[in-house]
Protein backbone atom coordinates (compact mmCIF):
# COMPACT_ATOMS: atom_id res chain seq x y z
CA UNK A 1 0.00 0.00 0.00
CA UNK A 2 1.10 3.38 -1.08
CA UNK A 3 -0.70 6.32 -0.40
CA UNK A 4 -0.75 10.18 0.29
CA UNK A 5 -3.22 11.55 2.65
CA UNK A 6 -3.50 15.06 4.34
CA UNK A 7 -2.38 15.22 7.97
CA UNK A 8 -5.38 16.49 9.19
CA UNK A 9 -8.14 14.70 7.90
CA UNK A 10 -5.81 11.92 8.74
CA UNK A 11 -5.79 12.37 12.32
CA UNK A 12 -9.40 13.24 12.47
CA UNK A 13 -10.43 9.65 11.44
CA UNK A 14 -7.59 8.49 13.79
CA UNK A 15 -8.98 10.23 16.84
CA UNK A 16 -12.55 9.09 15.64
CA UNK A 17 -11.47 5.55 15.63
CA UNK A 18 -8.87 5.56 18.48
CA UNK A 19 -11.80 6.41 21.11
CA UNK A 20 -12.98 3.20 21.64
CA UNK A 21 -10.24 1.01 22.05
CA UNK A 22 -9.38 -0.66 25.21
CA UNK A 23 -6.21 -2.27 26.01
CA UNK A 24 -7.27 -6.16 25.62
CA UNK A 25 -4.65 -8.62 26.97
CA UNK A 26 -6.74 -11.69 25.13
CA UNK A 27 -7.25 -10.02 21.87
CA UNK A 28 -4.44 -7.76 21.16
CA UNK A 29 -5.52 -7.04 17.81
CA UNK A 30 -8.17 -4.83 19.28
CA UNK A 31 -5.72 -2.80 20.49
CA UNK A 32 -4.85 -1.57 16.47
CA UNK A 33 -6.63 0.59 13.68
CA UNK A 34 -7.31 -1.44 10.55
CA UNK A 35 -5.96 1.19 7.65
CA UNK A 36 -7.00 -0.03 4.21
CA UNK A 37 -7.88 1.01 1.30
CA UNK A 38 -11.30 1.00 -0.14
CA UNK A 39 -13.07 2.66 -3.33
CA UNK A 40 -10.45 5.08 -4.45
CA UNK A 41 -10.55 6.62 -0.21
CA UNK A 42 -8.60 5.08 2.60
CA UNK A 43 -10.56 3.66 5.37
CA UNK A 44 -10.09 3.46 9.18
CA UNK A 45 -11.39 1.17 11.45
CA UNK A 46 -11.49 -0.20 14.57
CA UNK A 47 -13.73 -2.41 17.69
CA UNK A 48 -13.92 -3.05 20.62
CA UNK A 49 -16.70 -6.41 19.82
CA UNK A 50 -19.19 -3.82 21.59
CA UNK A 51 -18.68 -0.91 18.72
CA UNK A 52 -17.60 -0.76 15.30
CA UNK A 53 -16.36 2.33 14.08
CA UNK A 54 -15.69 2.87 10.29
CA UNK A 55 -13.98 6.17 8.77
CA UNK A 56 -13.38 7.47 5.17
CA UNK A 57 -11.06 9.82 3.93
CA UNK A 58 -10.13 11.02 0.46
CA UNK A 59 -6.63 9.44 -0.22
CA UNK A 60 -4.49 10.00 -3.14
CA UNK A 61 -3.57 6.03 -3.35
CA UNK A 62 -0.60 4.70 -5.75
CA UNK A 63 -0.73 1.54 -4.61
CA UNK A 64 -3.59 -0.81 -2.90
CA UNK A 65 -3.05 -2.58 0.50
CA UNK A 66 -4.12 -2.73 4.05
CA UNK A 67 -2.00 -3.17 7.53
CA UNK A 68 -3.28 -2.92 11.46
CA UNK A 69 -1.39 -0.46 13.55
CA UNK A 70 -0.89 0.26 17.24
CA UNK A 71 -3.59 3.03 17.60
CA UNK A 72 -2.06 4.49 20.35
CA UNK A 73 1.02 5.08 19.01
CA UNK A 74 0.10 6.21 15.30
CA UNK A 75 -2.36 8.49 16.88
CA UNK A 76 0.55 10.26 19.41
CA UNK A 77 2.64 10.33 16.46
CA UNK A 78 0.09 12.21 14.07
CA UNK A 79 -0.36 14.28 16.47
CA UNK A 80 2.31 15.47 17.23
CA UNK A 81 3.60 16.16 13.95
CA UNK A 82 2.42 19.79 11.77
CA UNK A 83 3.81 18.85 8.02
CA UNK A 84 0.51 19.23 5.47
CA UNK A 85 0.59 15.96 3.72
CA UNK A 86 1.78 12.10 4.66
CA UNK A 87 2.72 9.40 2.67
CA UNK A 88 1.92 5.91 4.78
CA UNK A 89 3.51 2.87 2.60
CA UNK A 90 3.27 -0.95 3.96
CA UNK A 91 6.44 -2.78 3.58
CA UNK A 92 5.31 -6.36 5.22
CA UNK A 93 4.23 -5.89 8.56
CA UNK A 94 5.59 -2.39 9.14
CA UNK A 95 3.94 0.86 7.64
CA UNK A 96 6.56 3.64 7.31
CA UNK A 97 5.29 7.58 7.79
CA UNK A 98 6.88 9.53 5.69
CA UNK A 99 6.33 13.26 5.88
CA UNK A 100 8.81 16.84 4.71
CA UNK A 101 10.01 16.68 8.19
CA UNK A 102 9.61 13.23 9.46
CA UNK A 103 10.48 9.40 8.39
CA UNK A 104 9.19 6.87 10.98
CA UNK A 105 8.69 2.88 11.18
CA UNK A 106 5.46 1.38 13.33
CA UNK A 107 5.52 -2.15 13.45
CA UNK A 108 1.86 -3.99 12.73
CA UNK A 109 -0.13 -6.79 12.58
CA UNK A 110 -1.56 -8.96 10.07
CA UNK A 111 -5.05 -7.95 8.49
CA UNK A 112 -6.68 -11.19 9.21
CA UNK A 113 -6.72 -11.32 12.69
CA UNK A 114 -8.52 -7.62 13.06
CA UNK A 115 -12.49 -9.09 13.78
CA UNK A 116 -14.96 -8.11 10.94
CA UNK A 117 -17.23 -5.18 11.15
CA UNK A 118 -20.51 -6.60 10.24
CA UNK A 119 -22.97 -4.07 8.25
CA UNK A 120 -26.75 -4.30 9.40
CA UNK A 121 -29.42 -5.05 6.31
CA UNK A 122 -32.87 -3.60 7.85
CA UNK A 123 -36.15 -2.57 6.17
CA UNK A 124 -36.12 -0.28 9.59
CA UNK A 125 -34.48 2.71 8.23
CA UNK A 126 -34.63 6.15 9.83
CA UNK A 127 -33.29 9.82 8.11
CA UNK A 128 -32.43 12.56 11.12
CA UNK A 129 -30.06 15.73 10.90
CA UNK A 130 -27.05 15.18 12.63
CA UNK A 131 -27.16 17.98 14.81
CA UNK A 132 -31.20 17.19 15.77
CA UNK A 133 -29.64 13.63 16.25
CA UNK A 134 -26.40 14.94 18.52
CA UNK A 135 -28.63 17.77 20.65
CA UNK A 136 -31.19 15.21 21.31
CA UNK A 137 -29.04 12.45 22.48
CA UNK A 138 -26.95 15.22 24.76
CA UNK A 139 -30.16 15.78 26.56
CA UNK A 140 -30.75 12.37 27.49
CA UNK A 141 -27.90 10.56 28.06
CA UNK A 142 -26.79 11.88 31.48
CA UNK A 143 -29.91 10.19 32.65
CA UNK A 144 -28.81 7.09 32.18
CA UNK A 145 -27.92 4.48 34.95
CA UNK A 146 -24.31 3.63 35.85
CA UNK A 147 -25.16 0.51 37.57
CA UNK A 148 -25.35 -2.96 36.32
CA UNK A 149 -27.97 -4.10 38.27
CA UNK A 150 -31.06 -3.48 35.66
CA UNK A 151 -29.38 -2.82 32.17
CA UNK A 152 -31.92 -1.71 30.38
CA UNK A 153 -31.42 1.46 32.16
CA UNK A 154 -27.85 2.06 30.79
CA UNK A 155 -28.48 2.91 27.51
CA UNK A 156 -31.54 5.34 25.93
CA UNK A 157 -34.03 4.27 24.93
CA UNK A 158 -35.49 5.41 21.27
CA UNK A 159 -39.19 4.96 20.19
CA UNK A 160 -40.09 5.51 16.57
CA UNK A 161 -43.08 5.83 15.15
CA UNK A 162 -44.56 7.43 11.42
CA UNK A 163 -45.03 10.64 12.70
CA UNK A 164 -42.25 11.19 16.26
CA UNK A 165 -38.49 10.19 16.97
CA UNK A 166 -38.55 9.60 21.46
CA UNK A 167 -35.62 9.77 23.22
CA UNK A 168 -35.61 8.94 26.82
CA UNK A 169 -33.31 7.59 29.38
CA UNK A 170 -33.72 7.21 33.42
CA UNK A 171 -31.60 6.17 36.09
CA UNK A 172 -34.33 5.29 38.81
CA UNK A 173 -33.83 8.85 40.63
CA UNK A 174 -34.10 11.08 37.62
CA UNK A 175 -35.53 11.04 33.66
CA UNK A 176 -35.28 12.76 30.79
CA UNK A 177 -37.40 12.84 27.44
CA UNK A 178 -37.02 14.75 24.20
CA UNK A 179 -39.71 14.21 21.46
CA UNK A 180 -39.02 15.08 17.87
CA UNK A 181 -42.30 15.64 15.34
CA UNK A 182 -40.34 13.86 12.50
CA UNK A 183 -41.97 11.46 9.90
CA UNK A 184 -40.36 8.36 8.41
CA UNK A 185 -41.42 5.20 7.34
CA UNK A 186 -40.61 2.99 10.37
CA UNK A 187 -41.90 1.58 13.48
CA UNK A 188 -39.37 0.06 16.31
CA UNK A 189 -37.96 0.18 19.76
CA UNK A 190 -34.23 0.01 21.02
CA UNK A 191 -32.54 1.07 24.13
CA UNK A 192 -28.74 2.27 22.62
CA UNK A 193 -25.86 1.27 25.02
CA UNK A 194 -24.55 4.67 27.22
CA UNK A 195 -21.37 4.11 25.50
CA UNK A 196 -22.21 4.20 22.23
CA UNK A 197 -24.54 7.25 22.50
CA UNK A 198 -20.90 9.12 23.60
CA UNK A 199 -19.37 7.96 20.91
CA UNK A 200 -21.87 8.90 18.28
CA UNK A 201 -21.88 12.33 20.09
CA UNK A 202 -18.34 12.72 20.06
CA UNK A 203 -17.87 11.35 16.06
CA UNK A 204 -20.84 13.31 15.02
CA UNK A 205 -19.26 17.09 16.44
CA UNK A 206 -19.73 19.72 13.73
CA UNK A 207 -20.85 17.49 10.98
CA UNK A 208 -24.75 18.57 9.79
CA UNK A 209 -25.79 16.36 7.36
CA UNK A 210 -28.66 13.95 7.58
CA UNK A 211 -27.55 10.17 9.09
CA UNK A 212 -29.17 7.28 7.97
CA UNK A 213 -30.13 4.98 10.89
CA UNK A 214 -30.42 0.98 10.25
CA UNK A 215 -32.00 -1.72 13.41
CA UNK A 216 -31.97 -5.20 13.18
CA UNK A 217 -32.69 -7.40 16.52
CA UNK A 218 -29.54 -6.92 18.10
CA UNK A 219 -27.63 -4.07 16.13
CA UNK A 220 -27.97 -0.41 15.10
CA UNK A 221 -26.15 1.40 12.76
CA UNK A 222 -25.27 4.73 12.00
CA UNK A 223 -23.93 5.92 8.85
CA UNK A 224 -22.82 9.52 7.15
CA UNK A 225 -20.74 10.06 4.40
CA UNK A 226 -17.68 9.86 5.67
CA UNK A 227 -17.96 7.47 9.26
CA UNK A 228 -20.77 4.96 10.69
CA UNK A 229 -20.75 3.62 13.72
CA UNK A 230 -22.06 0.00 14.29
CA UNK A 231 -23.21 -1.32 17.96
CA UNK A 232 -24.96 -3.83 20.04
CA UNK A 233 -28.42 -3.29 21.16
CA UNK A 234 -28.98 -3.59 25.10
CA UNK A 235 -31.96 -6.45 25.26
CA UNK A 236 -34.80 -6.36 27.63
CA UNK A 237 -38.03 -4.07 27.97
CA UNK A 238 -37.31 -0.95 28.77
CA UNK A 239 -39.71 -0.02 31.81
CA UNK A 240 -43.05 2.14 31.21
CA UNK A 241 -41.30 5.42 32.44
CA UNK A 242 -44.54 7.15 31.28
CA UNK A 243 -46.53 6.04 34.22
CA UNK A 244 -44.54 8.32 36.21
CA UNK A 245 -44.61 11.29 34.43
CA UNK A 246 -46.73 13.52 36.91
CA UNK A 247 -50.72 14.41 34.78
CA UNK A 248 -51.36 16.81 37.46
CA UNK A 249 -49.10 20.01 38.47
CA UNK A 250 -49.74 22.13 41.69
CA UNK A 251 -47.71 24.95 41.24
CA UNK A 252 -45.33 26.45 39.06
CA UNK A 253 -41.94 28.27 39.40
CA UNK A 254 -40.56 30.74 36.72
CA UNK A 255 -36.34 31.38 37.03
CA UNK A 256 -33.99 32.53 35.43
CA UNK A 257 -31.70 29.98 34.10
CA UNK A 258 -28.74 31.47 34.48
CA UNK A 259 -29.77 32.76 37.69
CA UNK A 260 -31.14 29.17 38.98
CA UNK A 261 -27.75 27.64 38.11
CA UNK A 262 -25.72 30.08 40.05
CA UNK A 263 -27.84 30.13 42.87
CA UNK A 264 -27.43 26.42 42.87
CA UNK A 265 -23.76 25.74 42.34
CA UNK A 266 -23.45 28.16 45.76
CA UNK A 267 -25.77 25.70 47.83
CA UNK A 268 -24.04 23.01 46.93
CA UNK A 269 -20.95 23.84 48.36
CA UNK A 270 -22.53 23.49 51.56
CA UNK A 271 -24.21 20.21 51.13
CA UNK A 272 -24.38 16.91 53.02
CA UNK A 273 -22.99 13.64 51.92
CA UNK A 274 -26.51 13.01 50.08
CA UNK A 275 -26.08 16.35 47.44
CA UNK A 276 -29.03 17.65 48.74
CA UNK A 277 -30.09 21.21 48.59
CA UNK A 278 -33.70 22.15 49.75
CA UNK A 279 -35.46 24.35 47.34
CA UNK A 280 -38.36 27.05 48.64
CA UNK A 281 -40.66 28.71 46.29
CA UNK A 282 -42.12 31.50 47.95
CA UNK A 283 -45.11 34.22 46.18
CA UNK A 284 -42.51 36.93 45.93
CA UNK A 285 -39.21 34.47 45.56
CA UNK A 286 -38.01 31.69 46.15
CA UNK A 287 -34.95 30.49 48.57
CA UNK A 288 -32.35 28.11 47.90
CA UNK A 289 -30.60 26.63 51.01
CA UNK A 290 -27.97 23.93 52.27
CA UNK A 291 -26.95 22.48 55.51
CA UNK A 292 -23.48 20.01 56.39
CA UNK A 293 -22.27 19.97 60.06
CA UNK A 294 -18.93 20.26 59.00
CA UNK A 295 -19.04 23.03 56.52
CA UNK A 296 -21.92 25.40 57.59
CA UNK A 297 -24.73 26.40 56.01
CA UNK A 298 -26.08 29.31 53.41
CA UNK A 299 -29.70 30.47 52.45
CA UNK A 300 -30.06 32.38 49.34
CA UNK A 301 -33.09 34.12 47.48
CA UNK A 302 -33.69 34.58 43.87
CA UNK A 303 -36.41 36.29 41.94
CA UNK A 304 -39.01 33.83 40.49
CA UNK A 305 -42.63 34.14 39.51
CA UNK A 306 -44.75 31.79 41.55
CA UNK A 307 -48.28 30.10 39.89
CA UNK A 308 -50.39 28.27 42.24
CA UNK A 309 -49.46 27.78 46.01
CA UNK A 310 -45.77 28.00 47.58
CA UNK A 311 -44.01 24.27 48.40
CA UNK A 312 -40.82 23.28 49.14
CA UNK A 313 -38.69 20.18 48.00
CA UNK A 314 -34.98 18.42 48.75
CA UNK A 315 -32.84 17.61 45.91
CA UNK A 316 -29.57 15.83 44.70
CA UNK A 317 -28.49 19.09 43.41
CA UNK A 318 -25.95 17.11 40.72
CA UNK A 319 -29.31 16.22 39.21
CA UNK A 320 -31.04 19.44 38.94
CA UNK A 321 -27.83 20.98 37.42
CA UNK A 322 -27.42 17.80 34.63
CA UNK A 323 -31.16 18.93 33.87
CA UNK A 324 -30.05 22.61 33.50
CA UNK A 325 -27.33 21.96 31.32
CA UNK A 326 -28.98 20.80 28.89
CA UNK A 327 -32.27 22.78 28.25
CA UNK A 328 -31.75 25.28 25.52
CA UNK A 329 -34.08 28.19 27.16
CA UNK A 330 -33.39 31.68 29.41
CA UNK A 331 -36.21 31.24 31.22
CA UNK A 332 -36.71 27.45 32.99
CA UNK A 333 -40.30 26.10 34.23
CA UNK A 334 -40.26 24.02 37.53
CA UNK A 335 -43.56 22.13 38.56
CA UNK A 336 -44.17 21.21 41.84
CA UNK A 337 -46.50 18.00 41.49
CA UNK A 338 -47.12 16.69 45.49
CA UNK A 339 -45.15 16.14 48.18
CA UNK A 340 -43.14 12.34 47.45
CA UNK A 341 -43.54 13.33 43.48
CA UNK A 342 -41.23 14.04 40.86
CA UNK A 343 -40.44 17.95 40.67
CA UNK A 344 -40.54 18.88 36.63
CA UNK A 345 -37.70 20.78 34.54
CA UNK A 346 -38.82 22.66 31.48
CA UNK A 347 -38.01 24.87 28.86
CA UNK A 348 -40.43 27.92 28.75
CA UNK A 349 -41.65 27.89 25.39
CA UNK A 350 -41.91 24.07 23.88
CA UNK A 351 -43.20 20.81 25.07
CA UNK A 352 -40.20 18.95 23.42
CA UNK A 353 -37.80 18.18 26.49
CA UNK A 354 -39.12 17.32 29.76
CA UNK A 355 -36.69 16.23 33.41
CA UNK A 356 -37.49 15.20 36.49
CA UNK A 357 -36.39 14.58 39.19
CA UNK A 358 -37.44 12.52 42.41
CA UNK A 359 -37.09 14.50 45.76
CA UNK A 360 -34.90 13.61 48.65
CA UNK A 361 -37.39 12.64 51.53
CA UNK A 362 -36.08 14.33 54.76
Amino acid sequence: MTVTVNRNNFLKALQATEKIISRNLNLPILSNILIRTEQGRLRLSSTNLEIGVNYWIGAKIEAEGEIAVPARIITDFMQSISDDRVTLTTKKNTLLVNSENFKTQILGFETNEFPIIPTVKSNQIVLINSQTLKNSLNCVVESTSISETRPELTGVFGIVTPNRITFAATDGFRLAEISLNQKNESNFEVIVPRATIYELIRIIGDLDEDLEILVSENQILVKSGEFNVLSRLIEGRYPDYKKIIPNNVISRALFNKDDLQRQIKLSSLFSSSVFDIKIEARTDKTIISAQNQDKGEIHSSIASILKNEPFQVSLNYNYFLDGLKVIDSKKIIVEYTGEGSPLVLKPEEGDKFIYLIMPIRQ
